[in-house]
Protein backbone atom coordinates (compact mmCIF):
# COMPACT_ATOMS: atom_id res chain seq x y z
CA UNK A 1 0.00 0.00 0.00
CA UNK A 2 2.95 2.33 0.85
CA UNK A 3 4.69 1.62 -2.78
CA UNK A 4 1.31 2.30 -4.80
CA UNK A 5 1.17 5.58 -2.12
CA UNK A 6 4.51 6.53 -3.73
CA UNK A 7 4.46 5.89 -6.74
CA UNK A 8 0.72 8.18 -6.72
CA UNK A 9 2.74 11.16 -5.22
CA UNK A 10 5.47 10.73 -7.39
CA UNK A 11 2.89 10.90 -10.51
CA UNK A 12 1.01 13.81 -8.87
CA UNK A 13 4.59 15.35 -8.48
CA UNK A 14 5.62 14.66 -11.69
CA UNK A 15 2.52 16.16 -13.43
CA UNK A 16 2.44 19.06 -11.07
CA UNK A 17 6.49 20.01 -12.41
CA UNK A 18 5.81 19.45 -16.37
CA UNK A 19 2.95 21.69 -16.14
CA UNK A 20 5.04 24.41 -14.18
CA UNK A 21 7.95 24.57 -16.36
CA UNK A 22 5.81 24.26 -20.17
CA UNK A 23 7.27 24.97 -23.20
CA UNK A 24 10.20 26.11 -22.98
CA UNK A 25 11.72 28.60 -25.51
CA UNK A 26 15.23 29.14 -27.34
CA UNK A 27 16.86 32.24 -27.83
CA UNK A 28 15.86 31.98 -31.70
CA UNK A 29 13.03 33.96 -33.18
CA UNK A 30 11.16 31.11 -35.11
CA UNK A 31 10.79 29.51 -30.72
CA UNK A 32 10.52 32.68 -29.36
CA UNK A 33 7.89 34.47 -31.79
CA UNK A 34 5.19 30.66 -31.14
CA UNK A 35 5.14 32.05 -27.61
CA UNK A 36 1.54 32.70 -26.91
CA UNK A 37 0.41 35.85 -25.95
CA UNK A 38 -1.01 36.25 -22.64
CA UNK A 39 -4.55 36.64 -22.91
CA UNK A 40 -4.81 39.98 -20.46
CA UNK A 41 -2.93 41.74 -22.89
CA UNK A 42 -5.85 41.66 -25.68
CA UNK A 43 -8.68 41.91 -23.32
CA UNK A 44 -7.38 45.30 -21.79
CA UNK A 45 -7.92 47.46 -24.96
CA UNK A 46 -6.35 50.93 -23.25
CA UNK A 47 -3.54 51.78 -21.67
CA UNK A 48 -1.62 55.18 -20.61
CA UNK A 49 1.64 55.58 -21.22
CA UNK A 50 4.38 57.89 -19.45
CA UNK A 51 7.10 59.55 -20.32
CA UNK A 52 9.29 61.37 -17.50
CA UNK A 53 12.59 61.85 -16.72
CA UNK A 54 15.15 64.61 -16.63
CA UNK A 55 13.92 66.23 -20.16
CA UNK A 56 11.18 67.30 -18.29
CA UNK A 57 12.77 70.14 -16.70
CA UNK A 58 13.85 71.98 -19.29
CA UNK A 59 10.37 70.61 -20.97
CA UNK A 60 11.28 72.45 -24.49
CA UNK A 61 10.40 71.08 -28.07
CA UNK A 62 10.47 67.60 -27.00
CA UNK A 63 11.78 64.38 -24.87
CA UNK A 64 14.90 64.55 -27.36
CA UNK A 65 15.69 67.77 -26.51
CA UNK A 66 19.41 66.87 -25.17
CA UNK A 67 19.88 65.28 -28.55
CA UNK A 68 17.86 68.25 -30.34
CA UNK A 69 20.44 70.31 -28.51
CA UNK A 70 23.84 68.60 -28.57
CA UNK A 71 23.36 65.97 -31.41
CA UNK A 72 21.48 67.58 -34.15
CA UNK A 73 22.32 71.04 -33.07
CA UNK A 74 19.14 72.15 -33.75
CA UNK A 75 18.86 76.00 -33.84
CA UNK A 76 16.10 76.15 -32.23
CA UNK A 77 17.31 74.23 -29.05
CA UNK A 78 20.86 76.12 -29.17
CA UNK A 79 18.93 79.03 -29.32
CA UNK A 80 16.91 78.05 -26.53
CA UNK A 81 20.17 77.73 -24.15
CA UNK A 82 22.11 80.28 -25.31
CA UNK A 83 19.25 82.87 -24.10
CA UNK A 84 18.18 80.94 -20.90
CA UNK A 85 21.67 79.22 -19.43
CA UNK A 86 24.92 80.19 -19.11
CA UNK A 87 27.45 78.56 -21.40
CA UNK A 88 29.36 76.10 -19.46
CA UNK A 89 25.65 74.85 -18.25
CA UNK A 90 25.38 71.22 -19.20
CA UNK A 91 22.27 68.14 -19.86
CA UNK A 92 23.68 66.86 -16.35
CA UNK A 93 23.06 70.27 -14.42
CA UNK A 94 19.39 69.75 -15.21
CA UNK A 95 18.88 66.81 -13.25
CA UNK A 96 19.11 68.12 -10.07
CA UNK A 97 16.01 70.13 -10.63
CA UNK A 98 13.98 67.24 -11.44
CA UNK A 99 12.09 67.50 -8.25
CA UNK A 100 9.00 65.87 -8.66
CA UNK A 101 8.08 67.51 -5.09
CA UNK A 102 4.74 67.17 -5.76
CA UNK A 103 4.72 63.33 -7.17
CA UNK A 104 1.93 61.49 -5.32
CA UNK A 105 1.73 58.25 -6.98
CA UNK A 106 -1.81 57.27 -5.44
CA UNK A 107 -3.08 60.45 -7.36
CA UNK A 108 -1.49 59.76 -10.61
CA UNK A 109 -2.88 56.20 -10.12
CA UNK A 110 -6.60 57.41 -8.80
CA UNK A 111 -6.21 59.61 -12.74
CA UNK A 112 -5.37 56.74 -14.64
CA UNK A 113 -8.29 54.44 -12.97
CA UNK A 114 -10.60 56.95 -13.74
CA UNK A 115 -9.24 57.00 -17.32
CA UNK A 116 -10.42 53.42 -18.05
CA UNK A 117 -7.11 52.39 -18.90
CA UNK A 118 -6.64 48.56 -17.53
CA UNK A 119 -2.29 48.80 -17.91
CA UNK A 120 -0.12 51.58 -17.09
CA UNK A 121 3.32 51.93 -18.85
CA UNK A 122 6.10 54.39 -17.36
CA UNK A 123 9.56 55.02 -18.59
CA UNK A 124 11.91 53.43 -16.59
CA UNK A 125 14.78 55.14 -19.12
CA UNK A 126 14.88 57.06 -21.91
CA UNK A 127 17.44 57.92 -24.26
CA UNK A 128 19.15 60.41 -22.26
CA UNK A 129 19.90 57.15 -20.01
CA UNK A 130 18.41 58.75 -16.76
CA UNK A 131 16.30 55.90 -14.98
CA UNK A 132 13.47 55.99 -13.18
CA UNK A 133 14.84 53.79 -10.08
CA UNK A 134 18.31 53.23 -8.10
CA UNK A 135 19.55 51.49 -10.82
CA UNK A 136 23.35 50.19 -9.82
CA UNK A 137 24.94 50.52 -13.61
CA UNK A 138 23.92 54.07 -13.90
CA UNK A 139 26.02 55.83 -11.49
CA UNK A 140 24.49 59.08 -9.96
CA UNK A 141 22.27 59.59 -13.24
CA UNK A 142 18.90 57.74 -11.67
CA UNK A 143 16.16 59.29 -9.82
CA UNK A 144 17.40 57.78 -6.26
CA UNK A 145 20.78 58.91 -6.04
CA UNK A 146 19.60 62.41 -8.14
CA UNK A 147 16.64 64.62 -8.51
CA UNK A 148 13.75 63.16 -6.92
CA UNK A 149 15.55 61.05 -4.59
CA UNK A 150 13.30 58.42 -4.66
CA UNK A 151 12.23 55.26 -6.40
CA UNK A 152 9.89 56.41 -9.18
CA UNK A 153 9.39 52.79 -10.28
CA UNK A 154 8.40 51.34 -7.32
CA UNK A 155 6.48 54.16 -6.12
CA UNK A 156 3.97 54.47 -9.06
CA UNK A 157 3.93 50.73 -9.45
CA UNK A 158 2.55 49.98 -5.97
CA UNK A 159 -0.24 52.74 -6.60
CA UNK A 160 -1.07 51.17 -9.98
CA UNK A 161 -1.03 47.78 -8.30
CA UNK A 162 -3.10 48.52 -5.61
CA UNK A 163 -6.19 49.62 -8.15
CA UNK A 164 -5.65 46.28 -9.95
CA UNK A 165 -4.12 47.46 -13.24
CA UNK A 166 -1.14 46.11 -15.41
CA UNK A 167 2.29 47.72 -14.79
CA UNK A 168 4.56 47.86 -17.70
CA UNK A 169 7.97 49.20 -18.19
CA UNK A 170 9.30 51.55 -21.13
CA UNK A 171 13.24 51.00 -21.69
CA UNK A 172 15.61 51.68 -24.30
CA UNK A 173 17.85 49.88 -25.35
CA UNK A 174 20.28 52.41 -26.70
CA UNK A 175 21.27 55.92 -25.09
CA UNK A 176 22.27 58.76 -26.89
CA UNK A 177 25.51 60.11 -25.48
CA UNK A 178 26.67 56.82 -23.03
CA UNK A 179 30.75 56.48 -23.86
CA UNK A 180 30.52 52.41 -23.57
CA UNK A 181 27.99 52.65 -26.01
CA UNK A 182 29.43 55.16 -28.55
CA UNK A 183 32.80 53.06 -27.99
CA UNK A 184 30.87 50.22 -29.43
CA UNK A 185 28.96 52.17 -32.65
CA UNK A 186 32.70 52.86 -33.29
CA UNK A 187 33.77 49.66 -34.03
CA UNK A 188 31.16 48.84 -35.84
CA UNK A 189 29.01 47.11 -33.22
CA UNK A 190 32.01 44.42 -33.00
CA UNK A 191 32.35 44.94 -29.10
CA UNK A 192 29.14 44.63 -26.87
CA UNK A 193 30.51 46.72 -23.67
CA UNK A 194 27.83 49.05 -23.64
CA UNK A 195 25.15 45.75 -23.93
CA UNK A 196 27.34 43.75 -21.27
CA UNK A 197 27.51 46.29 -18.62
CA UNK A 198 24.96 48.54 -18.89
CA UNK A 199 21.41 47.46 -21.27
CA UNK A 200 21.32 43.72 -19.90
CA UNK A 201 22.48 44.07 -16.54
CA UNK A 202 19.56 46.89 -15.85
CA UNK A 203 16.69 44.67 -17.69
CA UNK A 204 17.36 41.71 -16.05
CA UNK A 205 17.70 44.29 -12.40
CA UNK A 206 14.18 45.64 -13.71
CA UNK A 207 12.45 41.90 -14.40
CA UNK A 208 13.63 40.85 -10.95
CA UNK A 209 13.03 44.03 -8.61
CA UNK A 210 9.77 44.84 -10.02
CA UNK A 211 8.48 42.25 -12.04
CA UNK A 212 6.46 43.72 -14.37
CA UNK A 213 3.72 42.77 -17.17
CA UNK A 214 5.18 44.77 -19.70
CA UNK A 215 8.63 45.02 -21.25
CA UNK A 216 8.06 47.99 -23.52
CA UNK A 217 11.55 48.08 -25.94
CA UNK A 218 12.77 50.91 -27.52
CA UNK A 219 15.83 52.43 -28.97
CA UNK A 220 16.69 49.41 -31.31
CA UNK A 221 16.82 51.31 -34.89
CA UNK A 222 21.14 51.62 -35.15
CA UNK A 223 21.84 47.90 -34.25
CA UNK A 224 21.18 43.85 -34.43
CA UNK A 225 19.64 42.24 -32.64
CA UNK A 226 22.57 39.70 -31.82
CA UNK A 227 24.32 42.76 -30.92
CA UNK A 228 21.96 43.44 -28.23
CA UNK A 229 21.66 39.94 -26.99
CA UNK A 230 18.01 40.59 -27.56
CA UNK A 231 17.16 36.99 -28.23
CA UNK A 232 18.63 35.57 -25.10
CA UNK A 233 17.45 37.82 -22.90
CA UNK A 234 13.41 36.89 -24.03
CA UNK A 235 14.25 33.45 -23.48
CA UNK A 236 15.25 34.26 -19.91
CA UNK A 237 12.12 36.22 -19.92
CA UNK A 238 9.82 33.58 -20.69
CA UNK A 239 11.11 30.61 -19.34
CA UNK A 240 12.82 31.87 -16.06
CA UNK A 241 11.84 35.17 -14.98
CA UNK A 242 9.84 35.74 -12.57
CA UNK A 243 7.07 37.51 -14.88
CA UNK A 244 7.18 34.13 -17.43
CA UNK A 245 3.74 33.86 -17.56
CA UNK A 246 2.65 36.97 -17.44
CA UNK A 247 4.63 39.02 -19.41
CA UNK A 248 3.78 40.85 -22.87
CA UNK A 249 6.65 42.46 -25.03
CA UNK A 250 7.19 44.44 -28.29
CA UNK A 251 8.76 44.50 -31.53
CA UNK A 252 11.40 46.88 -31.11
CA UNK A 253 14.52 44.17 -29.83
CA UNK A 254 17.03 45.32 -33.18
CA UNK A 255 17.33 46.42 -36.45
CA UNK A 256 14.51 44.50 -38.67
CA UNK A 257 12.64 43.48 -35.79
CA UNK A 258 9.90 46.09 -35.63
CA UNK A 259 6.56 44.88 -36.96
CA UNK A 260 8.22 41.32 -37.37
CA UNK A 261 9.56 39.84 -34.42
CA UNK A 262 8.43 39.85 -30.79
CA UNK A 263 5.29 39.52 -28.78
CA UNK A 264 2.65 42.17 -29.95
CA UNK A 265 3.92 44.77 -32.76
CA UNK A 266 3.85 48.54 -32.59
CA UNK A 267 5.91 48.69 -35.88
CA UNK A 268 6.17 52.83 -35.74
CA UNK A 269 5.15 55.36 -33.72
CA UNK A 270 1.98 56.39 -34.08
CA UNK A 271 1.38 53.07 -36.41
CA UNK A 272 -1.96 53.50 -38.12
CA UNK A 273 -2.75 50.47 -40.21
CA UNK A 274 -5.64 50.83 -42.90
CA UNK A 275 -7.21 47.23 -42.49
CA UNK A 276 -7.01 44.28 -40.03
CA UNK A 277 -3.72 43.24 -39.03
CA UNK A 278 -3.17 39.73 -39.07
CA UNK A 279 -1.22 39.94 -35.60
CA UNK A 280 -2.08 41.76 -32.09
CA UNK A 281 -0.57 45.06 -32.47
CA UNK A 282 -0.68 48.87 -30.61
CA UNK A 283 -0.79 52.26 -31.16
CA UNK A 284 0.65 54.58 -28.76
CA UNK A 285 -0.64 58.26 -29.54
CA UNK A 286 0.55 61.35 -27.35
CA UNK A 287 -1.72 63.94 -26.23
CA UNK A 288 0.72 66.52 -26.91
CA UNK A 289 0.86 65.41 -30.87
CA UNK A 290 4.76 67.02 -30.76
CA UNK A 291 6.32 65.73 -27.66
CA UNK A 292 5.79 62.33 -25.53
CA UNK A 293 7.18 64.34 -22.75
CA UNK A 294 5.54 67.52 -20.96
CA UNK A 295 6.53 70.69 -22.94
CA UNK A 296 6.11 74.32 -21.37
CA UNK A 297 5.78 75.60 -24.98
CA UNK A 298 2.92 73.56 -25.85
CA UNK A 299 0.04 75.14 -27.11
CA UNK A 300 -3.72 74.43 -27.17
CA UNK A 301 -4.29 73.50 -30.63
CA UNK A 302 -0.91 71.16 -30.51
CA UNK A 303 -3.87 68.89 -27.91
CA UNK A 304 -5.69 66.10 -29.18
CA UNK A 305 -9.41 66.76 -28.13
CA UNK A 306 -11.61 64.41 -26.75
CA UNK A 307 -13.57 63.27 -29.94
CA UNK A 308 -10.80 62.76 -31.94
CA UNK A 309 -9.10 60.73 -28.82
CA UNK A 310 -12.02 58.44 -29.11
CA UNK A 311 -12.51 57.99 -32.69
CA UNK A 312 -8.42 57.13 -32.69
CA UNK A 313 -9.25 54.46 -29.59
CA UNK A 314 -12.41 53.00 -31.49
CA UNK A 315 -10.83 52.39 -34.93
CA UNK A 316 -7.56 51.25 -32.85
CA UNK A 317 -9.75 48.47 -31.53
CA UNK A 318 -12.00 47.58 -34.30
CA UNK A 319 -8.95 46.85 -36.07
CA UNK A 320 -7.79 44.21 -32.94
CA UNK A 321 -5.25 46.50 -31.89
CA UNK A 322 -4.53 48.48 -28.08
CA UNK A 323 -4.28 52.00 -28.00
CA UNK A 324 -1.45 53.14 -25.32
CA UNK A 325 -2.18 57.43 -24.97
CA UNK A 326 0.28 59.30 -23.79
CA UNK A 327 0.87 61.96 -20.82
CA UNK A 328 3.83 63.63 -19.54
CA UNK A 329 4.45 65.00 -16.28
CA UNK A 330 5.88 67.82 -15.16
CA UNK A 331 9.56 67.95 -13.39
CA UNK A 332 7.52 68.73 -10.13
CA UNK A 333 5.56 65.49 -10.29
CA UNK A 334 2.26 66.86 -11.39
CA UNK A 335 0.10 65.56 -14.66
CA UNK A 336 -0.82 69.14 -16.07
CA UNK A 337 -4.90 69.83 -15.68
CA UNK A 338 -5.30 69.49 -19.61
CA UNK A 339 -4.08 66.14 -19.71
CA UNK A 340 -6.07 65.16 -16.85
CA UNK A 341 -8.85 66.71 -18.17
CA UNK A 342 -8.74 64.33 -21.55
CA UNK A 343 -8.24 61.32 -19.50
CA UNK A 344 -10.88 61.69 -17.23
CA UNK A 345 -12.96 62.61 -20.26
CA UNK A 346 -12.63 59.18 -21.63
CA UNK A 347 -13.22 57.51 -18.54
CA UNK A 348 -16.66 58.74 -18.49
CA UNK A 349 -17.50 57.47 -22.01
CA UNK A 350 -16.03 54.19 -21.12
CA UNK A 351 -18.28 54.16 -18.23
CA UNK A 352 -20.78 54.09 -20.79
CA UNK A 353 -19.59 52.38 -24.25
CA UNK A 354 -16.64 50.14 -22.22
CA UNK A 355 -19.21 46.80 -23.26
CA UNK A 356 -18.10 47.60 -26.48
CA UNK A 357 -14.13 48.05 -26.23
CA UNK A 358 -12.80 45.66 -23.23
CA UNK A 359 -12.31 42.38 -24.01
CA UNK A 360 -14.35 42.83 -27.93
CA UNK A 361 -12.56 40.42 -31.04
CA UNK A 362 -13.20 42.43 -34.35
CA UNK A 363 -15.70 41.65 -36.42
CA UNK A 364 -16.12 40.18 -39.71
CA UNK A 365 -16.61 43.86 -41.07
CA UNK A 366 -14.57 46.76 -39.13
CA UNK A 367 -16.26 49.23 -40.64
CA UNK A 368 -18.96 50.71 -43.06
CA UNK A 369 -20.02 54.15 -44.34
CA UNK A 370 -23.57 54.30 -42.81
CA UNK A 371 -25.89 57.11 -42.01
CA UNK A 372 -22.25 58.01 -40.60
CA UNK A 373 -19.25 56.10 -40.25
CA UNK A 374 -19.53 53.01 -38.11
CA UNK A 375 -16.76 50.98 -36.32
CA UNK A 376 -17.98 47.64 -35.22
CA UNK A 377 -16.28 45.46 -32.24
CA UNK A 378 -17.82 42.39 -31.39
CA UNK A 379 -18.09 39.72 -28.11
CA UNK A 380 -19.78 35.98 -28.49
CA UNK A 381 -23.09 36.60 -30.45
CA UNK A 382 -23.17 40.15 -29.56
CA UNK A 383 -22.03 43.23 -32.26
CA UNK A 384 -21.55 46.63 -31.22
CA UNK A 385 -21.80 49.22 -33.87
CA UNK A 386 -20.12 52.56 -32.54
CA UNK A 387 -20.95 55.56 -34.42
CA UNK A 388 -18.50 58.89 -33.93
CA UNK A 389 -20.76 61.87 -34.83
CA UNK A 390 -24.62 62.54 -34.34
CA UNK A 391 -26.74 61.55 -37.41
CA UNK A 392 -29.08 64.29 -36.70
CA UNK A 393 -31.72 62.07 -37.45
CA UNK A 394 -34.20 59.45 -36.05
CA UNK A 395 -33.64 57.04 -37.95
CA UNK A 396 -30.13 54.77 -38.26
CA UNK A 397 -29.53 52.23 -40.92
CA UNK A 398 -26.31 49.67 -40.95
CA UNK A 399 -26.04 47.41 -43.91
CA UNK A 400 -23.78 44.79 -42.55
CA UNK A 401 -25.48 42.84 -39.81
CA UNK A 402 -27.53 40.34 -40.47
CA UNK A 403 -30.49 40.00 -38.17
CA UNK A 404 -32.85 37.77 -37.29
CA UNK A 405 -35.92 37.39 -35.17
CA UNK A 406 -34.72 37.53 -31.70
CA UNK A 407 -32.27 40.38 -32.54
CA UNK A 408 -32.74 42.92 -29.80
CA UNK A 409 -30.84 46.69 -30.60
CA UNK A 410 -30.16 48.45 -27.84
CA UNK A 411 -27.92 51.89 -27.40
CA UNK A 412 -25.58 51.56 -24.29
CA UNK A 413 -26.41 53.78 -21.78
CA UNK A 414 -30.38 53.32 -22.65
CA UNK A 415 -31.75 49.81 -21.19
CA UNK A 416 -35.16 50.37 -23.31
CA UNK A 417 -34.86 47.99 -26.66
CA UNK A 418 -35.09 50.09 -30.12
CA UNK A 419 -37.54 49.29 -32.56
CA UNK A 420 -35.89 48.29 -35.55
CA UNK A 421 -36.87 46.58 -39.09
CA UNK A 422 -34.69 44.53 -41.45
CA UNK A 423 -33.84 45.76 -44.64
CA UNK A 424 -34.29 43.82 -48.09
CA UNK A 425 -31.12 41.80 -48.53
CA UNK A 426 -29.01 42.40 -45.30
CA UNK A 427 -28.98 45.37 -42.59
CA UNK A 428 -31.43 47.06 -40.72
CA UNK A 429 -32.95 49.80 -39.74
CA UNK A 430 -32.98 51.72 -36.23
CA UNK A 431 -35.52 53.87 -34.63
CA UNK A 432 -32.92 55.94 -32.87
CA UNK A 433 -34.18 57.83 -29.52
CA UNK A 434 -32.66 60.98 -28.21
CA UNK A 435 -28.99 60.72 -27.92
CA UNK A 436 -27.64 61.87 -24.77
CA UNK A 437 -25.42 64.60 -25.01
CA UNK A 438 -21.99 63.22 -25.04
CA UNK A 439 -18.31 65.16 -24.87
CA UNK A 440 -16.58 62.80 -27.29
CA UNK A 441 -19.43 62.64 -29.92
CA UNK A 442 -19.57 59.12 -29.40
CA UNK A 443 -22.66 56.57 -29.31
CA UNK A 444 -22.66 52.84 -29.33
CA UNK A 445 -25.46 50.47 -30.63
CA UNK A 446 -25.70 47.09 -29.14
CA UNK A 447 -27.05 43.99 -31.07
CA UNK A 448 -27.70 40.55 -30.04
CA UNK A 449 -28.70 37.83 -31.65
CA UNK A 450 -27.17 38.83 -35.19
CA UNK A 451 -25.06 36.83 -37.46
Amino acid sequence: MQVIRSQILLFLCQLSCSSSIGTRYTPDWASLDSRPLPEWYDEVKFGIFVHWGVFSVPAFGSEWFWWNWKGAQNPNYVQFMTQNYPPEFSYADFAPNFHAQFFDPDEFADIFAASGAKYVVLTSKHHEGFTNWGSPNSWNWNSVDNGPHRDLVADLGTAIRKRDLHYGLYSTLYEWFNPLYMSDKQSGFKTQQFVENKVMPELYNLVNRYKPDLIWSDGDWEAPDTYWNSTGFLAWLYNDSPVKDVVVTNDRWGVGCSCKHGGYYNCADKFTPEQLPNHKWEKCQSVDVRSWGYRRNMKLYDLMDLPTIIKDLVYVVALGGNYLLNVGPTAEGMIAPVFEERLRGIGAWLQVNGDAIYATKPWRVQTENATVPVWYTSKHSTVYAIFTSNPMQNTFMLLAPQTSYSTVVTLLGNPEPLKWAPLQTSGLIVLLPDLPFSPAKAWTLKLERVA
